[in-house]
């Protein structure tokens, strides 16, 4: 039988003579139901090989027992491992995933959380991609009550719970550190978007040189989209001005490894002439020549937690709750390209 012709109930009420209506009753055990009737029909179903719609029970038991991940791509170890965390979670509890990917693109953002919305899921949970502009897809989620919860990159302004690292601290502690090693003149690599992470990196960096009484120049500063070859290009930039740096912090672990690229090309060597710092612990950083400084940011229990949060919702429906903010330490990893030798 192709899925075309997909056996229904009421080739099991043919089969046997009886009503469509008898044949749902004794599939759900119905207790009017005969004990031999329930079991011709289950032997009918097995003959036929018939599969009840597993989405079309749920939704009448009024749950689709589908939960909606928004992340800006899922190629990253950060996002991968904080779907791997949610999703452990949810199937414990006999719910299922949907993984869909933004791009960092608004409009495909915006459309992808209205596909979830028009697919019934029982909940959303949501990264913002870099260039989202409006949250009205969200408000009609909310509006609609279904609940959304945020993490990592989030809207501040919805009054929506959430779950984020302390970016700002790892960055003051990365930048610390590599006061502390002896660089003065450190560089750091931004994004240009208002993203909240973007934000308290950069605040967590500039708080540091202030507290041990260097001032933040702007001439180091650098925004992009923090990718490999904005990496690179940055480090050009700053070598073809002349602009003097001893060190890179960047907001991105794969903009630095094309900053570290760019440096080799020109004969510069880490860390005794620069150190390198990241941000987010990807897998690459540990095997780079020399392995690079960076923050994990705690990914499988970041998507716990929101997975946690997301069921405290939902086993809570229609009950008023506080909005939650939970703040996750994240690990700042020190290796061998901020530590600096002397000369």
């Amino acid at each position: 039988m192709s899925k075309k012709d997909k056996a229904t109930i009421h080739d099991i009420a043919n089969k046997l003579g009886i009503t469509a209506s008898t044949v749902s009753r004794a599939l759900n055990n119905h207790p009017r139901i005969s004990a031999r009737t329930k079991e011709l029909v289950h032997e009918a179903a097995k003959e036929i090989n018939y599969k009840p719609n597993s989405f079309a029970v749920a939704l009448r038991n009024g749950r689709s027992r589908l939960i909606g991940i928004v992340i800006p791509t899922v190629n990253r170890n950060f996002f991968s491992s904080i779907v791997r965390g949610i999703e452990e979670y949810a199937n414990e509890r006999d719910y299922r995933v949907v993984i869909t990917q933004s791009y960092d693109n608004y409009e495909k953002e915006k459309q992808t959380v209205n596909a979830l919305i028009d697919a019934q899921v029982d909940g959303i949970m949501v990264s913002l991609g870099k260039t989202t502009t409006g949250l009205t897809h969200f408000k009609k989620a909310i509006d609609m009550g279904i609940p959304l919860v945020f993490f990592d990159r989030v809207a501040e302004e919805l009054p929506v719970s959430q779950v984020v690292i302390d970016d700002f601290q790892a960055s003051f502690l990365m930048t610390e550190h590599m006061i502390r090693q002896g660089y003065r003149r450190i560089a750091h690599f931004n994004s240009p978007m208002k993203i909240n992470i973007f934000k308290e990196r950069f605040r967590g960096y500039r708080e540091a040189l202030e507290t041990y009484g260097l001032s933040v120049d702007p001439n180091l500063l650098i925004y992009s989209n923090l990718q490999l070859e904005d990496g690179r290009e940055s480090v050009h930039t700053l070598l073809n001005k002349g602009i003097s740096f001893d060190a890179i912090f960047s907001a991105s672990d794969y903009s630095i490894v094309g900053a570290m690229q760019e440096l080799k090309k020109n004969g510069i060597r880490i860390p005794e002439d620069v150190g390198l710092a990241g941000f987010g612990n990807e897998p690459f950083t540990e095997f780079t020549d020399p392995p690079l400084s960076t923050v994990d940011q705690v990914s499988i229990p970041m998507g716990q937690s929101v997975a946690k949060m997301f069921f405290e919702l939902l086993e809570n429906e229609g009950i008023t709750l506080p909005i939650q903010k939970v703040v996750l330490t994240p690990k700042v990893i020190f290796r061998k390209s901020t530590q600096k030798t002397s000369p």
